[in-house]
């Protein structure tokens, strides 16, 4: 049985980073970022309109990316509970339990297939070979995989991994599937599955700054499209398409 959709692993609030960070400052980051997200995904997504996947969805489904009426999303999560709320409260159009790899739904059946924040936990117990060929399969003909991931090439990411090599991944930021992913690593299954990749960095900046400090960092994210630079960043974003 495969494992990449395995949920995530136990989380101890009551680590380093989470006692250091003061509340503000993530949700400053969390609304910059979510705006950030929407604006580099229209400049490599040409899509009106269409029926997404949002595979490990949580309770943040990607509305901010696909909003509705013009985007029906369906959300694949392995809690039911999770699935039943986001379609009580009409985040969601439809919803299943689910795992990444084990997807019941027929091929080209939809023209986005989102990974937000997930294929990072997943590497964390098995390939994610079986997450891109399952997209791969699941697209329609010019429908793109987009996923969003922490980038292992940022300070920040280069730090994590050495943290969760010695395994301190729970004591420095609570958990140790927090694996930030090399932007080489996502270009390369994205075309072994067939699949077309563009690859930008969303920000540079990190959510534990202080405020001022997110801001004077931002100011790099104009850049993030640059040949040399865009692979550099904190939180990357990947289109793949099938043609």
């Amino acid at each position: 049985m495969s494992t990449a959709g395995a949920g995530s692993e136990p989380y101890d609030p009551d680590n380093l980073l989470d006692r250091i960070s003061r509340p503000g400052a993530l949700e400053a980051h969390y609304r910059y970022t979510e705006r950030r997200e929407a604006d580099v995904l229209r400049a490599l997504l040409s899509l009106q309109s269409g029926d997404v996947l949002s595979v490990g969805c949580g309770w943040h489904p990607g509305r901010h990316l696909f909003p509705a009426p013009a985007f029906r999303i369906t959300g694949v999560e392995p809690e039911p509970a999770v699935v039943e709320r986001l379609l009580a409260d009409g985040a969601l159009d439809e919803g299943v339990a689910g795992r990444a790899g084990e997807l019941p739904f027929g091929p080209a059946s939809f023209d986005v297939v989102l990974y937000r924040l997930v294929l990072h936990h997943i590497a964390y117990r098995g390939e994610l070979s079986p997450c891109f060929l399952e997209a791969g399969r699941l697209l329609r003909p010019g429908g793109a995989l987009v996923a969003i991931e922490p980038g292992l090439w940022h300070p920040v990411g280069a730090a994590l991994a050495l943290a969760n090599r010695f395994h301190l991944g729970p004591l420095v930021h609570g958990t140790p599937d927090d694996v930030p992913l090399s932007p080489r690593r996502l270009l390369a299954e994205a075309r072994a599955a067939g699949l077309e990749p563009e690859l930008r960095s969303v920000t540079y900046s990190w959510r534990r700054l202080p405020v001022r400090a997110q801001a004077a960092v931002r100011r790099l994210d104009r850049f993030g499209s640059r040949a040399g630079l865009r692979l550099l960043g904190h939180t990357l974003i990947l289109v793949a398409r099938r043609r």
